[in-house]
């Protein structure tokens, strides 16, 4: 959604760009010093005293408006906790823009806030990776990490790294697809960085790994002004050409690739499948983690009802954010009603109208080649609902492989359901067993 569908991640975005000039009677966000001020107040107990203060671009006052002003965007804030610490702002670059990156810690999970700035007013206010203690890539001396960019047309390159063993090869590879939302190269949600995880633990066992930033991370301003985008702009493109770059690098059988996708990048594998076909590069198989059949809008409702749930008392404040994140999902049952500019949970019409033409079962039931589907039974986001529906559709198919975890969550480290968005603050790695499950995979 503005963050290409926060929800299947449980994370939490907050964006819009413009380019309007700022006021002259407001203050101007110039240094990280001002973000710092700004963040403090947007967190504290009165957010709206930061309106007709600070200048904003047109678009950024406008959707602002849409979701209750600027405390309406601090009370989304809520599904992370409560504020526990804010360390000092940096300055940085996104999309060509002035970022103020703010490393927030939440009593649910970390991240940074990140104020995008367009001629010192405003242009966005998002969440992103926590980059307080983000850890540098560790050499080893059993593969290689090698900065390796993907193209991408009419908007530059995405960073991208590519994870080989040691040893001439050639190796088999599996590229990776994140899950909702703007993404780094190691899927990174609060303290954890799964991504990362597999690709060294692949490289570990001889299979090479290639990661690269999701197109909404590095352009997501530019993909805010495009009211058409779709899963294919969000996966399927950048997907298809990974495929046919990593085809062509040393040390890479390029008749043994696979595409994994996590979650959204697991609904979109089918989809990718179909559209590899026709490619020059082809991928060999396909692994799906956490990946729904259903349609988003009802996962979404599902999430909510159960973090709610999760809640010890409901405020009439609460019940009315709810009321109206429902009722805002409720404008998907008349999709033909909706026209280009509006925008449903974050995402403009056209992405909703792709969704709902997209048959993700029958799509999954034309792939040919093997397919590894992976659950974790402790996951509130994608339910064993969803992973029996699988089993009941495709579980019979020679070329379908199916395995849930008992104790496992949405992104396959320990933990229970009823511990909600926590179970994203804590330091901890992929399950050693669901890496050498797909290690055996590949080598089948």
């Amino acid at each position: 959604m503005k963050k290409m569908i926060a929800a299947l991640l449980a994370l939490l975005m907050l964006s819009v760009c413009g380019i309007a000039a700022a006021e002259p009677e407001v203050r101007k966000m110039e240094t990280a010093a001002d973000a710092d001020e700004f963040v403090a107040i947007f967190l504290g107990e009165h957010p709206e005293e930061l309106e007709g203060t600070w200048a904003f671009t047109a678009q950024m006052e406008a959707a602002a408006g849409q979701m209750g002003g600027i405390a309406g965007m601090a009370k989304q804030l809520s599904a992370l906790g409560t504020p526990e610490s804010v360390r000092p702002a940096y300055e940085g670059e996104m999309s060509g823009l002035k970022v103020f990156r703010v490393p927030c810690a939440f009593s649910a999970m970390q991240v940074d806030l990140i104020l995008a700035v367009q001629d010192g007013a405003i242009a966005g206010l998002q969440t992103g990776p926590y980059s307080g203690g983000e850890e540098e890539e560790t050499e080893s001396d059993l593969y290689d990490s090698i900065e390796l960019a993907l193209p991408v047309p009419s908007l530059g390159e995405l960073p991208g790294i590519l994870t080989v063993p040691k040893g001439d090869g050639p190796f088999p590879a599996v590229i990776l697809l994140q899950g909702s939302g703007a993404s780094d190269k190691d899927e990174s949600i609060g303290n954890l960085k799964p991504f990362r995880d597999l690709a060294e633990g692949l490289a570990e066992k001889g299979i090479a790994v290639y990661r690269f930033d999701k197109r909404s991370y590095v352009y997501g301003m530019e993909l805010m002004e495009n009211r058409q985008i779709t899963l294919v702009d969000e996966y399927l493109e950048d997907a298809g050409n990974a495929v046919q770059l990593v085809a062509r690098q040393d040390r890479i059988d390029p008749d043994r690739i696979y595409v994994l996708g996590h979650s959204l990048g697991g609904n979109a594998i089918p989809a990718l499948a179909r559209e590899l076909k026709n490619a020059p590069g082809k991928a060999c198989g396909f692994i799906m983690m956490a990946a729904s059949p259903r349609p988003l809008d009802v996962l979404m409702r599902e999430q909510y009802d159960f973090l709610y749930s999760l809640m010890p008392e409901m405020t009439a404040e609460q019940q009315a954010e709810k009321d109206a994140l429902f009722a805002e999902l409720d404008k998907l049952k008349d999709l033909d009603s909706l026209t280009e500019d509006d925008r449903i949970a974050g995402a403009y019409s056209a992405y909703w109208k792709w969704l709902a033409d997209y048959d993700i079962l029958q799509a999954a039931g034309e792939i040919t080649e093997p397919v590894l589907l992976l659950q974790g039974e402790e996951d509130y986001q994608v339910t064993m609902e969803d992973f029996g529906i699988w089993k009941d559709a495709l579980g019979e198919k020679e070329n379908w492989r199916m395995i849930s975890y008992p104790g496992l969550t949405h992104i396959f480290t320990a933990g229970q359901k009823t511990e909600g968005a926590a179970v994203y603050s804590r330091s901890d790695r992929m399950d050693h067993q669901v890496i050498q499950d797909i290690a055996d995979f590949v080598a089948r």
